[in-house]
């Protein structure tokens, strides 16, 4: 275990990993495989993982500094590139852009339907993951499919049907920088590009879950200001904790990648803070280890210069 003299939250040490990309999955419906990365310890056993869906127009090479981490603090993290990427550019009048968030869920599933494949397609993988603990993580547009794995309600812009699309195979979340309630709070751009954020419910959600939130988020997509990215913690049921960013902007201090672009927060501290508390949490609610969780819930209770962690 070691404590991190910027953030005063310990960890484990960590190991060695692996990466492999892209192991492509047939998808005819859908119109593209879903391509799949796969980031891994190099040892270990009964290994949780972690399903993380990237915001819109990333793909699977992102979120380096997350994923990295956490595959070296002892988690299998699986990654697709969504029907969003600018890697593939769909046209504007692409039939399928309606429903890409529904797809985005769908390519989740596809992954868990064919996990025991994908493992077995890594090098030195194959029996070593734990089919039994797996977590869905998500960024921007990615918190709400997470969010939608574990029952967060999004009614249908094309059908007006609500459906339940939660998947058991998930048990818990970690949404960071996640859209809020729509209704009348979207700007006009929001409610009309964005159609699927225009109406969702929370209050179904009751998997334990992490919310991570910067305090200087201020999306051009709600009137409600940062507190518009908190609504995943407040409106839902269940074990809650969240992650509130002192001065963290969409990115949180720069989580989508290494030297990232659109980064216009970088902090390199900021980013710590997200890696240590995440992990903390994915030991904790997978069961592996629950001592960093509640020494950061310690450290974190109030005072502290990069954030706050609250629980309920």
């Amino acid at each position: 275990m070691t404590t991190n003299p910027t953030t005063g939250l310990t960890g484990p040490s960590p190991t060695a990993t692996v990466s492999v990309k892209p192991l492509a999955l047939s998808t005819p419906r859908r119109g593209e495989h879903v391509h799949v990365r796969v980031t891994a310890p190099t040892t270990g056993t009964s290994l949780p993982v972690v399903l993380f869906a990237h915001g819109f127009g990333s793909n699977l090479d992102g979120y380096a500094p997350l994923v990295d981490h956490w595959a070296s603090g002892g988690f299998v993290v699986l990654q697709t590139t969504h029907l969003d990427s600018k890697r593939l550019n769909l046209p504007t009048d692409d039939p399928r852009r309606p429903q890409i968030w529904r797809y985005r869920v769908q390519d989740m599933q596809r992954i868990l339907d064919e996990l025991v494949p994908l493992e077995a397609a890594v090098p030195g993988l194959a029996g070593r993951i734990d089919h039994r603990r797996i977590v869905a993580a998500g960024h921007s547009f990615g918190g709400q499919t997470a969010g939608i794995l574990v029952g967060l309600r999004v009614r249908d812009p094309h059908t007006g049907i609500t459906e339940d699309l939660s998947d058991p195979r998930i048990t818990a979340s970690i949404q960071l920088a996640t859209a809020g309630k729509g209704g009348d709070a979207l700007t006009p751009f929001a409610h009309d590009n964005l159609p699927w954020l225009r109406d969702q419910d929370f209050s179904h959600i009751t998997a334990p879950g992490l919310v991570v939130a910067g305090d200087k988020d201020d999306l051009p997509l709600s009137t409600r200001g940062p507190a518009w990215t908190t609504d995943p913690y407040t409106l839902s049921h269940g074990n809650k904790s969240l992650l509130t960013v002192h001065g963290g902007e969409h990115f949180l201090g720069g989580i989508s990648g290494y030297q990232a672009a659109e980064t216009t927060d970088e902090n390199p501290d900021r980013v710590t803070l997200v890696q240590q508390v995440t992990l903390a949490y994915l030991r904790h609610v997978t069961g592996i280890d629950h001592t960093d969780w509640n020494h950061a819930q310690t450290v974190l209770a109030g005072g502290h210069p990069l954030g706050h962690l609250a629980s309920k």
